[in-house]
Order: C-alpha cells, then structure tokens, then sequence
C-alpha cells in the first residue's frame, strides 16, 4: 500500500514538469510568431485611440497564440534522415533495403520508366509538388499526376526539345525546342510561339515576377513578362554558349555558368553582370543555389565541386568529384549526378559542411541529365537518356507544407483564387536585386560638412603623402635634381587643387549672396510699398 501511495506521488510531481515543459515549448513558439514586442500606451491621453490599439495588440497575440498552438499540435512531421548503427555507413544502404521498410504509399514513389527511343528526359515540378512535366530530346512532352501517377497528357512535337519548364501553375508550361520556345497549355494545345528567344538552350521561370528567362546558343538571356507579353530585358552575356542556368530563389537573380569558369549574375533590369565571379579553372557544368539563397554550388570540369558563401563571394568547402548537374533539396540536401551515378550529399553538423549521405547507380548505358528533388517529398526525381527514374531520399522534403504557399491538394477554385491573388501581388522587374531587404529602406543623402580643421588635417595628410612617394630614376639626364624637385611640387599642386577650388567655389557663393542682397530689386506697383527704405 505504501509503495503505490509513493508511485502515485512520484507521477503527481512529473505530471507539472511535463506540462511546464509544454508551456515554455509554448512560449518559444509564441516569440517567433510576434510582431516584436508590445508598445506601451500609458502616455496615450486619447482614450479612444488607446483602446484601438490595445485591442489590435491583443488581435496580434492572440494569432501568434493560434500559430504556435498550430504548429504545436497540428504539424507534428519531421523530416527523418537515415541514421547508422555502429561501424555502417549511410551511403551504403541501398534502395532495395529503404523500399522493404516503407508503405506501400511511399513505395510507388520508386520507379522507373523506360523511353530508349524518345530521350534523353528532362523534367520540372510545380511549386507544390503535385505535377512533373517532361521533355524528350526526341519531341516527346507529358504532365505527369504524381500523386496516382496519371499521365494527364503528353504530346509529339516532332522536333528537339532542350527543356521544359512549369509557369505560375500546371496549367501552362513552356519548351525550349529547336528554333523557338513555345508555351503550351495542360491540354497540349500551343499557346505562343515565343520567337524573340531564339534557339533556347535553358529555361527558368520567376515565379513571383512573372518572367520566363532563357538563354539560347548565341549566349543571349532575355527576360519576357508572360502576363503582357513583353520582352523585359535582352542582353548578351559576350561569355559565348551556355546552358548552365538557375533562379536564385532568395532573390530571383539569374546565374549562368560559363566555358571560362566564370559564374555571372543578373537581373531584368542591368545590362551588365550583378556578380562576375572566377569559381573553377574550367568550364562550369552544373550550377544550384540553396532554399536560402545564401549558398551556392557549382560543379567544373576540373574535377572540383564548391560551395559558396553569396553573402561574402568565398568558398566554403571544395569537393573533388563530378557532376554534369546539381540540384538542392528543401531541407538542404545536395544531389549530384554525372554518367549513371548519383550522389546525394548532406550537412549533418549544420555548419555547412557536407560529406556522402546516399549514393546510387542506375543501369549501366543510363546517362543521368537533370536531377530535381520533389517539393514536400523524400523524392528525387532522374531524367536520363533512357527515360526518367524516381528514388527516397530519406529527409530531402520539407514535412509541412503550407496551403497558402503551395497546396498539393488544392481545388480548381483555389487554384482560381491564387491565380488571381498571386497576379495582384505581381512584383515589378525592378526588385530584383542581391539583397532584397534594402526595398523599402531609405536611402540616405545628407552628408555632413567638414569642419575647418578636418579640411585642413586632410590637406596636411594628403601633402605628406605626396611628399613621400618614390620618384622612378630615370636615365639621360631626365634624373636630375631640379626635375626631381619640380615633380615633387607639382604632385603637391595637384594634391591641393581640389581643395582650393572648393574653397573658392564657397567664397563666390558668399559674394554673390551678399551682392543679390545689396541689389536695388524693381517690385511691381502692388509691391513697392514693402520694400525697405535706404538710410538717408
């Protein structure tokens, strides 16, 4: 008796902690989702006012109250990575192992399609996860339903298509083919012929801008607004022919991958590089940049794959290996594939150094193309040139999606309404830029004046300067003393002449100042009553 009397006072004394715990796991949530702390309306003497904004404040808590609760309770998924026991290691587990210890609705997700006659495949998926459209170099365009694995449609086009690309939704979709690119809608039906683009090697779209941007074989990029129809941007890049293209998806900035090894950045609205940065000492095969948008991979023919810092332009770690494609996953995972191997990396510590996470071989003659990792799911998706392949990646898919992002399950009215809602919230060319933050900040224009003594510390520093520089020696009778002293003297002069200019700039400003006031002024009639008098 007395020993369940003190078990049950050892469950009443955990039962507060768990519930303690709860609450302060509660608390952190809360913090995330507030709008920064509570103003203080003490100092209010407008009763009116200061109960407006006290109920809007208790608005705001009470939503970070029901997010937090939300992602408490009703998202509970995360992402599982494969973990090894002892002396094993992750890279060596197989598909065959992962497809025994999976459902079967996670088991349909392994296939492969085999199309000898129309590839090699290249692929792309909505934002949402939902949709895969396909493109074989022999002509060959599907959307695909991943979620039953439906063909919806798929169309002979009877010439080369280089790519294929997704719109604003699945409902339209576009392909690089031989001479032009052309837009298609989900009944196969052409739409446009796009003709201003040329012979596209590459295609991307710029999802909250509207844009579709290629590149074709001449090195030219062009940006078109696919809501008017307008050609925003063409430049030529002068780096010649490239297919090595990707968003940014941080900030919508365009990265290209050149034969000299060089990686440029761009936006719709500069004619010019944003970013012209030296990453391999050959040719760029594959580029990708990260969810975050502040690292970015890239793969050379020297043998070598680099992961960058975009906030600093640096290297973080350089890899020795392959890869004629790249691609990053939601949760961070990065997959490189070259011939008929895969390989998947990952970042175990969080501090942005990768090392093997899963490998794969597909079937000897399959020559891997794109790789793309499934939005929202442990998929990776393989287009090769005998068709296209999908294999579990365990952790690659982000667990929780959100409905007014991208919902796998939406409805035609909600896609209706997001349609709509997203082209009210269309963002201008013009906010494309490295650092998006900056939008919405002012620009500071007010310089201070210097001071009489800092102009003159300037001028003593700049002379010193002057004096201390070497002269070269030079030969026949170019060398002598007095020229010396003369060069001296005039580096000097040339030193002080922008001082001096901006010294007599002022002084003209503060005459003529004085004689505009001295000036007899002639006032019409109405007037002349208020001018002032001369002292007699």
């Amino acid at each position: 008796m007395d020993e369940a009397q003190d078990n049950h006072a050892i469950i009443t004394k955990k039962k507060p902690s768990a519930n303690q715990d709860i609450s302060d796991e509660l608390d952190l949530k809360i913090k995330k989702y507030l709008r920064g702390e509570a103003a203080s309306f003490e100092d209010l003497k407008d009763r009116k006012l200061k109960r407006q904004l006290s109920v809007r404040e208790e608005l705001y808590g009470n939503a970070a109250k029901a997010a937090a609760k939300a992602e408490k309770w009703l998202m509970p998924n995360e992402g599982g990575y494969l973990e090894a026991e002892g002396i094993e290691k992750t890279w060596r587990i197989k598909q065959e192992a992962i497809a025994k210890e999976v459902g079967l609705v996670n088991l349909r997700n392994q296939y492969d399609i085999v199309l000898p006659d129309l590839g090699p495949y290249t692929l792309d998926f909505t934002s949402s996860g939902r949709y895969m459209a396909v493109g074989g170099r022999k002509g060959h365009l599907g959307i695909v339903d991943m979620i039953n694995l439906n063909l919806i449609k798929e169309i002979q086009v009877a010439e080369t298509v280089r790519d294929v690309v997704f719109l604003h939704n699945e409902l339209f979709f576009a392909a690089a083919q031989k001479k032009f690119v052309y837009m298609y809608n989900r009944d196969g039906t052409e739409i446009r012929c796009l003709r201003e683009h040329g012979a596209a090697l590459k295609l991307q779209f710029l999802k909250n801008h509207f844009l579709l941007a290629s590149v074709n074989k001449f090195g030219q990029l062009h940006y078109q607004d696919i809501t008017m129809g307008e050609i925003v941007g063409n430049f030529r890049t002068g780096l010649g022919r490239t297919n090595v293209m990707q968003v940014n998806p941080f900030n919508a900035v365009v990265g290209l991958g050149h034969a000299g090894g060089t990686v440029t950045m761009w936006k719709p609205t500069s004619s010019a590089p944003l970013v012209k940065m030296l990453c391999h000492h050959g040719p760029v095969s594959a580029l990708a940049f990260h969810p975050n948008g502040h690292l970015m991979a890239t793969a050379g023919k020297d043998k070598r794959i680099k992961l960058w810092d975009l906030r600093k332009f640096e290297p973080l770690q350089t890899l020795t290996g392959h890869a004629n494609t790249l691609d990053f996953s939601q949760k961070g995972l990065l997959a490189c594939g070259v011939g008929s191997f895969v390989q998947v990396l990952n970042d175990v510590s969080g501090t942005q150094n990768y090392s093997k996470y899963m490998t794969h071989s597909m079937a000897k003659g399959y020559q891997i193309g794109r790789l793309a990792f499934r939005p929202y799911e442990d998929v990776l998706a393989i287009g090769h040139s005998m068709g296209w392949s999908s294999i579990l990646i365990p952790g690659a898919g982000e667990p929780n999606f959100d409905t007014w992002v991208a919902n796998p399950f939406e409805t035609s009215k909600q896609r209706r309404e997001k349609e709509v809602r997203s082209l009210l919230d269309k963002l201008p060319p013009e906010t494309i830029m490295l650092d998006p933050s900056k939008i919405g900040t002012v620009k500071s224009t007010y310089r201070e004046k210097p001071t009489k003594q800092e102009r003159e510390a300037e001028v003593e520093a700049a002379v010193e300067a002057a004096k201390g520089t070497k002269l070269k020696n030079k030969t026949k009778g170019r060398n002598k003393p007095g020229k010396k002293i003369q060069k001296k003297q005039d580096a000097i002069a040339r030193v002080k002449r922008p001082y001096l200019e901006e010294k007599i700039n002022e002084e003209q400003k503060i005459s003529h100042k004085k004689q505009k006031t001295g000036e007899n002024i002639d006032l019409p009639k109405s007037l002349q009553r208020f001018a002032r008098k001369k002292s007699s």
